[in-house]
């Protein structure tokens, strides 16, 4: 399955349900990789096709009814932003997600899902809601961060041992802090033993 916005960051994406979280995350627009995708209806409304239909068929469930329009797009960037505030822990705890629905079914391997219904926005809302519930049973979650470079914020999987990664990618990202951190530290030192 190709995440567009999630692959022209050079990122992995995330195990399971989180890429769809993740590629949510990463359609926000960040120099030099691209513009915000959800930004123009056109855009955005492609967007939301081409990964709704892409999700609901790699679940083989039913895809949303209808197309796309402006009150999707802009429920899909509202949800977006939510999930920017849950991911790096900035998320107020009294705003709960607008009303989704979502329906019980039964995988491949015969395991309760939780399959979204209704039109694009609401579709692609319930079925996130629904993988960001499974990642945080499964102890995932945590593992899907944002970018700690203020100018970057893309969204990435933490494969790291100890789950300690704070740059999507150190040599972009974090280059210019670790240089930063390591200058400082050195220049301590040195006052320290004069």
């Amino acid at each position: 399955m190709s995440w567009t916005s999630t692959e022209r960051y050079r990122i992995s994406p995330a195990p399971g349900g989180l890429a769809l979280v993740q590629e949510l995350l990463n359609t926000l627009a960040i120099p030099p990789y691209g513009d915000d995708v959800l930004a123009d209806d056109a855009t955005g409304g492609r967007w939301l096709s081409d990964v709704t239909a892409a999700w609901a068929e790699a679940q083989g469930w039913p895809g949303p009814s209808g197309l796309p329009g402006t009150e999707d797009l802009r429920r899909v960037r509202e949800l977006r932003d939510r999930l920017a505030g849950l991911v790096t822990g900035e998320a107020e705890p009294v705003r709960a997600p607008t009303d989704v629905s979502l329906r019980p079914g039964l995988d491949e391997e015969g395991r309760v899902a939780l399959v979204p219904v209704g039109g694009p926005g609401e579709w692609l809302e319930a079925a996130v809601w629904a993988q960001v519930l499974l990642a945080q049973a499964e102890g995932t979650w945590q593992r899907l961060k944002l970018c700690r470079k203020p100018a970057c914020r893309s969204a990435f999987y933490d494969r790291s041992r100890n789950n300690s990664g704070v740059w999507h990618d150190v040599r972009r990202c974090g280059n210019a802090a670790n240089l930063r951190a390591s200058r400082a530290r050195r220049k301590q030192r040195a006052a320290g033993t004069g």
